[in-house]
């Protein structure tokens, strides 16, 4: 297994630039730790370098870093370049604090536009400034897990392919049909081409969330952390929905907004007496 010592390596400097900011088209993500591997993997990424913590194929390492290592040869026996690095390059590499013994860049192309519109009956999360990368992924997994037919992050959007924001999506990302970097006007285009009712989050105001008839192709949008929707977005919209709310509270975070709306969509548009699905010990994400 080939090793890398120096911080100074460009292995290194390829991560720590991916840790940083993607460029507009790049076809790279930065993946760390087993989990969000092992989702890409099972998505179907190719992996093409990984960066494993030498500490890990100790004798004496424990269940977790055993998983790491198992992970480590199925990467290799697939064809990427597996390196074992020290602790000190490991910390360089991983764009997280505490790196959890394993760093990868998997190759990945975003969707196009019109595959989130897809389907007898979409329905689509459409972010309109959040900027939060945390909040981003947040919103990537609720929309999967309601049975949101897609998500577009509108900039100026955190990146959902950046490494928080897919940490955060915990590989959702890799299956909910996500574009990359497209305007609010043209995903509003798409929606209406589409025949989406374009249905604008608002604090007061607007139909209750309960009352809104989400039986019907729809597109709804968020604004981003603090003032949410601007009011010329608001404009665009067919019509507005409002989570009610017990004073003195006027606002949620975005990613809970999302989450409240999108599954008060899966109730609506569930079967009569169907429940949505449990997830058993083994569907759940450690």
């Amino acid at each position: 297994m080939e090793s890398v010592t120096s911080r100074q390596n460009a292995v290194v400097k390829t991560f720590r630039n991916l840790a940083g900011r993607r460029g507009e088209g790049d076809r790279q993500v930065l993946l760390e730790g087993e989990h969000l591997l092992s989702e890409a993997l099972s998505a179907g990424l190719r992996v093409t370098t990984a960066a494993l913590a030498s500490r890990v194929l100790a004798r004496e390492a424990d269940s977790n870093q055993a998983r790491v290592r198992v992970l480590a040869d199925r990467l290799r026996q697939q064809g990427a370049r597996v390196l074992t690095v020290s602790e000190t390059v490991l910390a360089a590499m991983s764009p997280v604090r505490t790196p959890s013994g394993i760093v990868a860049i998997a190759e990945f192309i975003a969707p196009p536009l019109e595959r989130v519109m897809e389907g007898p009956l979409p329905l689509v999360a459409l972010l309109a400034g959040v900027q939060d990368p945390g909040n981003l992924g947040a919103v990537v997994r609720t929309a999967e897990a309601a049975g949101a037919t897609g998500l577009v992050a509108c900039p100026p959007s955190a990146d959902p392919f950046g490494w928080k924001a897919l940490r955060g999506a915990m590989g959702s990302t890799f299956r909910l049909p996500v574009p990359e970097r497209v305007p609010l006007h043209e995903a509003l285009l798409a929606a209406r081409r589409r025949g989406l009712v374009i249905a604008a989050a608002v604090p007061r105001g607007g139909t209750p969330m309960h009352e809104f008839d989400f039986r019907r192709p729809v597109a709804l949008m968020l604004g981003g952390e603090g003032g949410g929707l601007d009011e010329a977005h608001v404009d665009h919209a067919d019509e507005r929905i409002t989570i009610p709310m017990k004073p003195p509270v006027e606002s949620l975070n975005v990613a809970v907004s999302a989450a409240v709306m999108l599954y008060e969509a899966a109730r609506q548009r569930a079967p009569r007496g169907h429940v949505l699905h449990s997830p058993t010990s083994h569907d759940q994400a450690p």
